[in-house]
């Protein structure tokens, strides 16, 4: 997930990152701006997709929400603030969450789960689900049904599918449009890389910062890793199998 950080306070914007990072260690900080103007320009100039934003409202050079009359920000937003008198006009400028300064992990952690709770609710319909994936091999294309899919990763900048006959097979598709298409009830994403059948699943093992490892029944190159706010879901939806 890449995040951009809006915080004219140093302290504060290095608060947050610390936060961020801690709660995982995929989640990449493209940059922190300290104004409106560097805001604009960075926007305005990025190449990179931003996932995310962390505002403070006040800034140096005026409101972050002249932010809005100037670029299009179509990216979820939470709003850190010292300043309660500004939630209706968040909540219209992409805000999911309006956090009050002084702020704890707990508080930044709690935005994310929310962040995926809101995520989670948004389920592909019957008409968006798909029965088999086209793959390329030596010149031609065939294709891969998705009950032979054992997991969906990232590799590289490059999706490729692991079968359960230990296939691998690179997947010309970013890996949320694979995601976008795929039944929740059999396939999970337990982090930015990578995507699991459950039927791949052998077993599961506590990791490092309140993280679970995986076991499948299949190798891949990527190490299968929940991340630390997925673990809960992850648990529910494997009893749930």
């Amino acid at each position: 997930m890449n995040i951009l950080i809006i915080e004219d306070e140093p302290g504060t914007a290095r608060l947050l990152r610390e936060f961020i990072t801690a709660i995982d260690e995929e989640y990449k900080i493209l940059a922190v701006c300290d104004s409106i103007e560097g805001t604009v320009a960075f926007l305005t100039t990025t190449t990179h997709r931003i996932d995310l934003l962390f505002m403070d409202i006040q800034l140096a050079d005026g409101s972050s929400f002249d932010i809005f009359r100037q670029v299009t920000i179509t990216a979820p937003v939470i709003f850190c603030t010292a300043f309660d008198d500004h939630l209706l006009e968040a909540f219209k400028s992409n805000g999911i969450d309006y956090i009050l300064k002084p702020f704890h992990e707990k508080d930044i952690e709690q935005a994310f789960n929310k962040l995926q709770q809101l995520r989670n609710s948004v389920l592909p319909g019957p008409d968006r689900l798909q029965s088999s994936f086209l793959v390329k091999f030596r010149e031609k294309m065939y294709p891969v049904a998705i009950k032979d899919v054992a997991a969906v990763a990232l590799e590289s900048e490059v999706v490729y599918l692991y079968t359960f006959n230990k296939e691998k097979h690179a997947l010309f598709k970013t890996i949320d449009e694979v995601e976008a298409t795929l039944d929740p009830q059999t396939f999970f994403r337990i982090n930015r890389q990578m995507i699991l059948h459950r039927d791949a699943i052998h077993e599961i093992e506590p990791f490092f910062n309140r993280r679970v490892i995986i076991t499948l029944k299949v190798p891949t190159t990527v190490r299968p890793l929940v991340s630390r706010l997925k673990v809960g879901s992850f648990l529910s939806w494997v009893e749930k199998g």
